[in-house]
């Protein structure tokens, strides 16, 4: 193959994760675009990977159809450490995962996910099963993540777990009544009853009760716990390894403070940050905050 070749062959995957970013709108370009480049095309062929399998779960097929789906694309995370990806997401990965060791089991985690998301097992969870969710299609992004940045302490793995079900959390609540258009509740289902909300009556007449915003709220809470566990992990790791996840951390963080100014009534328009809102909420978390101290 001619140089021109393969300088064709690594640009064609690069595009299509790049684009995919870009197209995006999310947090994530923001927080990115501070990393040198060679990391940064790792997180956005991170990223392009499970939107794609996000877009899998969400799509309009039947539950049948997308497992079959999503059993391609565990066929394909085996193509890609065999050394053979076939798709433009995959193939973008093989340089990052070959560079920064990224592990096989969080990408089938994803998935795993992904595959949580079908049917109705995810239709007012336990919260043992939302936890595990939130791993899954957090947790693991953050954790492959953790690699891309060089993040090495022991506690930073607590830190992206921490994080990652903080952020899937705020997702799940801005999200409450956009979810129940297409009949999910991610909202815990004891959680809900302890307010005197009964799951069976359905997804919809939720939107309409009462009690919404205080169940909200105490789910609310649970985000705020978790932001603090990975604040306290944060201290025993180099922030400036962390920096881009940092940089997310404060744009949710200020989507939560809205959200809980706004509060829950079910008929909310959907809430997005204006991009300066976004920047400051970003920089005052990710630049403007001490420095890395190292554990007594």
């Amino acid at each position: 193959m001619t140089g021109t070749a393969q300088d064709s062959d690594s640009r064609e995957p690069l595009a299509h994760v790049v684009e995919m970013v870009r197209r995006s709108g999310s947090s994530f370009y923001l927080g990115m675009r501070i990393l040198p480049p060679e990391r940064r095309r790792a997180m956005y062929a991170i990223y392009a990977f499970c939107r794609e399998v996000d877009d899998v779960a969400d799509g309009l097929d039947s539950d049948a159809v997308k497992r079959t789906e999503l059993h391609e694309w565990r066929a394909e995370v085996e193509r890609l450490y065999g050394g053979h990806p076939t798709r433009p997401a995959t193939r973008a990965l093989a340089g990052p995962v070959r560079r920064f060791g990224l592990p096989r089991d969080e990408f089938l985690a994803i998935i795993d996910g992904m595959e949580m998301d079908l049917g109705n097992g995810l239709l007012a969870p336990d919260e043992a099963t939302l936890r595990l969710y939130c791993r899954r299609v957090a947790g693991a992004v953050g954790r492959l993540s953790l690699h891309v940045f060089g993040a090495v302490e022991p506690e930073a793995r607590g830190f992206a777990v921490a994080l990652g079900e903080a952020l899937q959390l705020i997702n799940i609540l801005r999200d409450v009544a956009e979810d129940a258009e297409r009949g999910r509740l991610y909202l815990p289902g004891a959680l809900l009853r302890r307010h005197g909300i009964d799951p069976a009556a359905g997804v919809l007449p939720l939107l309409s009760h009462p009690a919404l915003d205080a169940a909200c709220r105490d789910l609310a809470a649970t985000a705020r716990a978790r932001l603090a566990e990975a604040d306290r992990a944060l201290l025993h790791c180099q922030r400036s390894r962390l920096r881009p996840a940092l940089l997310m951390m404060g744009i949710y963080e200020a989507l939560l403070d809205t959200l809980e100014r706004r509060g829950w009534r079910g008929d909310e328009p959907p809430l997005a940050l204006s991009k300066p809102r976004k920047l400051w909420a970003a920089l005052t978390r990710g630049l403007l905050r001490p420095t890395w101290r190292p554990p007594a």
